[in-house]
């Protein structure tokens, strides 16, 4: 790996082009070099994890409303739309909106954590949309699948967004970007052009994810995915784009993050080196923010230590910054302590979050967020008792380089009403690669048959599985299989009329 060190130049200083950041990330999506064996079978588990999660949201409102949207613009030769006959073909950039909305819906797919927040998943749909329009081969979507997490994961690790309340899908655009180029084996100057414009038209504020959230959280990476694939179109067709897109005197760095005495260190690896960053990646085994994932396996531990939840008092959570500033009481957001919220809030309140856990010992992802539930006098007790604190041991592991020593947990404290005090911290989720329990291929099938239930017919359950395993065998053409078809029957419409 070569660590990058990114800064702004003044525009009267010309900054050579294989200087810019976007150049490095285009020179290696441009590379051509050889996969790593483990990259490509977790790839294969992020698809089937994707997949579990979408067939899982087909019907929930967001996205029947993209699909609608997505129905409107039919292609002869286009893309599949997750539920819908294989034989009915979209144009790619609304099958990635329709397919990136159901992915992200449920905010139930993969993660990485590091100076910023990432759900590199959020790759997927755009890219296998673009391979399926472009009849690409199975080892080609794997090849940009790679590269996208590789682009993603390290810029997540090198650029700090949420410090600056600017959302973490200003990094996924140029992920998809540079993902797409390396699948489509476009030379390294279209890759750079693509990856500024897509960079420039995916930079938007953090307030979807703040105060109410709204449907837009399940939206916004699905719309960065679209814009990305039109980014590289435009790009193709002979277009420029803003540069240097990082660097520039009135660009992103200077204008949106840190400014313009900014120095950041991006880590890529060296032009020709596997990518492996996807391996730095994990999944989710409960339906709730990540930084939650640890806290759910310690409330159902901690249930069997409290014998009577009646008699807590108070319960203090010590954790890192980010997930204090973010999903806790740090946050400051009422909401997140409102029996009314939505669901796209409750999943960001630890608070609930850890309630519920604690008094069910499980976690469910549509039971643990009905109406009904956040309304139980005795959840909203534990609720109202619960207050976070940032901890600066748990920032400092939150932030730690060393993957093995990354952690994303909490010391928990609960004080029952006679003052008897009940410990017990957890740094990684029990489904974590470093956890008790690291989440294998059985698990991602395991996962797709529980979320799938009473949605998929077992034939086609069984195809799916069956397809996606032998991926590296798919030949161009032959990507359509990854769609999964639901009966018509099952799938609700939205017949309010729109534009389209």
């Amino acid at each position: 790996m070569i660590v990058h060190k990114i800064k702004v130049y003044p525009s009267k200083i010309y900054l050579p082009k294989k200087n810019q950041l976007a150049w490095k990330i285009a020179e290696i999506a441009s590379d051509n070099s050889k996969l790593n064996k483990d990259a490509i079978e977790m790839s294969i588990n992020r698809i089937i994890d994707n997949a579990s999660v979408a067939v899982a949201s087909l019907n929930r409102k967001p996205v029947v409303s993209s699909r609608e949207m997505a129905l409107k613009h039919s292609r002869r030769n286009g893309a599949t739309l997750f539920g819908v006959n294989s034989k009915l073909k979209f144009d790619c950039e609304w099958a990635a909106w329709s397919n990136g909305t159901a992915v992200r819906e449920l905010d139930f797919h993969d993660t990485f954590l590091a100076a910023d927040y990432s759900h590199p998943g959020d790759n997927i749909p755009p890219l296998i949309s673009v391979a399926q329009q472009n009849k690409k081969s199975g080892l080609d979507l794997l090849r940009g699948i790679i590269t996208a997490y590789e682009v993603q994961v390290n810029l997540v690790k090198g650029i700090c967004l949420h410090k600056h309340k600017v959302d973490h899908i200003a990094h996924l655009g140029p992920s998809v970007a540079a993902g797409i180029g390396s699948m489509l084996r476009l030379k390294t100057e279209i890759i750079y052009q693509a990856v500024q414009q897509a960079l420039h038209t995916t930079i938007s504020t953090r307030q979807s994810r703040k105060g109410e959230i709204s449907s837009w959280k399940a939206y916004a990476p699905a719309h960065a995915g679209k814009l990305a694939i039109e980014a590289v179109d435009r790009v193709m067709r002979g277009e420029g784009a803003p540069s240097p897109i990082y660097e520039g005197e009135d660009s992103v760095i200077a204008r949106i993050l840190d400014g313009k005495k900014a120095l950041y260190k991006i880590p890529l690896p060296k032009k020709g080196e596997t990518k492996k960053a996807i391996l730095e990646t994990y999944t989710k085994e409960y339906s709730a923010e990540y930084q939650s994932q640890a806290l759910i396996d310690l409330a159902k531990k901690l249930k069997k230590k409290v014998q009577n939840l009646n008699q807590i008092k108070k319960i203090d959570i010590f954790t890192s910054h980010h997930t204090h500033y973010v999903i806790g009481t740090g946050a400051n957001d009422p909401q997140k302590m409102d029996p009314k919220a939505s669901r796209e809030t409750l999943d960001h309140s630890i608070m609930y979050i850890f309630a519920v856990a604690l008094e069910d010992g499980t976690w469910h992802h549509v039971k643990s967020y009905t109406k009904t539930r956040a309304k139980r006098k005795s959840t909203i007790k534990i609720w109202k008792s619960i207050k976070t604190h940032e901890d600066k041991k748990w920032t400092k592991k939150y932030h730690d380089p060393n993957p093995r020593k990354k952690a994303f947990g909490a010391k928990v404290v609960i004080t029952l009403n006679n003052g008897k005090k009940i410990t017990e911290q957890q740094g990684v989720a029990d489904a974590h690669p470093y956890g008790l329990r690291p989440f294998k291929r059985k698990n991602y099938i395991n996962k797709f048959l529980t979320l799938t239930e009473n949605i998929l017919d077992k034939k086609e359950s069984d195809r799916f599985l069956n397809v996606v395993q032998k991926l590296k065998k798919l030949k161009p053409g032959q990507l359509d299989k990854l769609n999964i078809e639901v009966k018509k029957s099952k799938l609700k419409r939205n017949f309010k009329k729109g534009i389209f």
